[in-house]
């Protein structure tokens, strides 16, 4: 009795290699996806330009590509959440530029002088307690 072998699509295909980055800034956490493609960029399900809704949000976002020039190579794939739009921006800009890093070490030096590689640490300082915000007191009265 022979027993007959069944090969699925999955087989079939060649696995696309897949390079992953993460970006933080603010509050923002952003997990990037690249891989080769037609240049095709999706954040949370919507395209870059119907989530960044400003141009230049938009092209802040893609530096890293604009720096090396390879923006129509690379599909990404984009899950943004926290923040609001300028953290996610920032999130989004390192978690491209450490993905790049990590399909090709060359690239470090190129993005490193852009300062793209740099997490930006700036956060909202806490409220503290006697204050009216972070900084800001009450109005003093001498009488």
């Amino acid at each position: 009795m022979a027993i007959a072998t069944k090969t699925s699509a999955k087989e079939k295909t060649v696995q696309q290699k897949i390079y992953r980055g993460t970006g933080r800034r603010k509050s923002a956490v952003a997990s990037v996806i690249i891989k080769e493609g037609t240049g095709k960029r999706t954040i949370n399900g919507r395209d870059f330009k119907d989530y960044f809704l400003s141009e230049v949000q938009n092209m802040v976002a893609n530096l890293p590509f604009s720096v090396l020039g390879n923006a129509e190579k690379w599909d990404v794939i984009v899950n943004a959440n926290g923040g609001g739009i300028a953290g996610q921006m920032g999130a989004v800009r390192l978690g491209i530029a450490r993905a790049l890093v990590e399909q090709n070490a060359e690239v470090k030096p190129a993005l490193r002088h852009a300062n793209l590689l740099t997490r930006d640490a700036r956060v909202v300082e806490r409220k503290k307690y006697g204050r009216k915000k972070a900084r800001k007191r009450f109005q003093f009265s001498k009488r």
